[in-house]
């Protein structure tokens, strides 16, 4: 009977943090971030986001005339503000770009200088991202200059994903900024299936990763990008994803 008790004990002792394990669900805080891009040019969609209870992330475009207008009024309703930084790109109209983009003929001081007018074009930035780029970031010059200033001024970056050679991962790194990638661009189709879609696309990768990020609209199509979006955070509730500002998935 002794041996058969301990025999018993060490059995349990094996089987039940095993099971327990085995039966423990995922107890992970899922959470997404949707970056909303071009404040500060166009119109279409920005007070359904600026008004609205999705806790957005607005990037505002720089040196426009309603960049600060925009960045203070997502400021004062609660929502946090980043810098959408116009990068040269491979292809496109220049009229794309607005004002003072960085271009890969600048030095790395006059890139610099317009990100420091960026900046101060924008206020309550506390990250930036790339408006197009596709060239710009594949060049390590420019974007070191970036990078530099970013971790001066204690700004987070989001590579937008425009291209797959993008410099901003392996020197935000090294300089130890906090940087993250793009997932899924919401309205690439611009309609409201395609919206819905692109956020189901969402969910699915946060609940892989842990956290997601996605970037939409406004402007032409930003009173559908703002539905769509509205539209499915249902579906997120469902899944236990919370959606937050950017800077919560730098938060350890």
């Amino acid at each position: 009977m002794k041996y058969f008790t301990q025999s018993l004990v060490l059995l349990l002792c094996f089987f039940i943090p095993f099971q327990a394990f085995a039966e423990n669900p995922d107890t992970r805080e899922l959470k997404a971030a949707i970056i909303i891009d071009d404040f500060g040019g166009g119109n279409g969609g920005v007070r359904e986001f600026l008004e609205g209870k999705i806790p957005i992330t607005a990037a505002v475009m720089p040196y426009t005339e309603k960049s600060k207008e925009h960045a203070i009024w997502a400021h004062k309703n609660g929502f946090e503000v980043m810098i959408h930084l116009p990068m040269e790109p491979k292809r496109g109209k220049r009229s794309w770009l607005g004002p003072k983009p960085i271009t890969v003929d600048l030095s790395p001081k006059e890139v610099k200088e317009r990100v420091e007018e960026a900046i101060a074009t924008v206020p309550y930035a506390v990250g930036l991202n790339n408006h197009m780029g596709s060239l710009a970031v594949e060049n390590e010059e420019i974007v070191r200059a970036i990078v530099e200033v970013a971790k001066e001024r204690n700004l987070y970056i989001i590579d937008s994903g425009t291209s797959s050679n993008s410099k901003f991962p392996e020197i935000a790194q090294e300089l130890k900024v906090p940087i993250l990638k793009r997932d899924v661009f919401l309205d690439d189709i611009s309609s409201l299936s395609g919206v819905q879609k692109n956020m189901l696309r969402l969910a699915k990768i946060t609940e892989i990763k842990g956290q997601g990020i996605a970037i939409g609209h406004v402007g032409i199509n930003g009173r559908v990008c703002s539905l769509g979006i509205f539209q499915s955070l249902e579906e997120f509730k469902k899944r236990n994803i919370k959606i937050v500002p950017v800077s919560e998935l730098f938060a350890k």
